[in-house]
């Protein structure tokens, strides 16, 4: 088992995807299923994308999130 066995969720695509076998499966189709997953990580890939310029938008507007201010000392005067 490697890392990204242990980062995936049980049950997501990803993980039936690669538990299918594909030993039964002729060239034509293993060919035909690289296209369909190459088309797929295309899409998911340009949604990351503009996922990505719509925070950069967002942040150019509003500023990026900044950490909270840490609370002022309740013991200490002013000197």
């Amino acid at each position: 088992m490697d890392v990204e066995d242990l980062l995936r969720r049980k049950g997501d695509l990803a993980s039936q995807l690669a538990a299918e076998p594909l030993d039964a499966l002729s060239v034509d189709e293993l060919t035909a299923r690289i296209a369909l997953l190459e088309d797929e990580i295309v899409r998911t890939t340009r949604h990351r994308d503009r996922a990505g310029h719509t925070r950069a938008a967002a942040e150019a507007l509003f500023g990026a999130a900044r950490p909270p201010a840490p609370p002022p000392n309740s013991g200490e005067t002013g000197r």
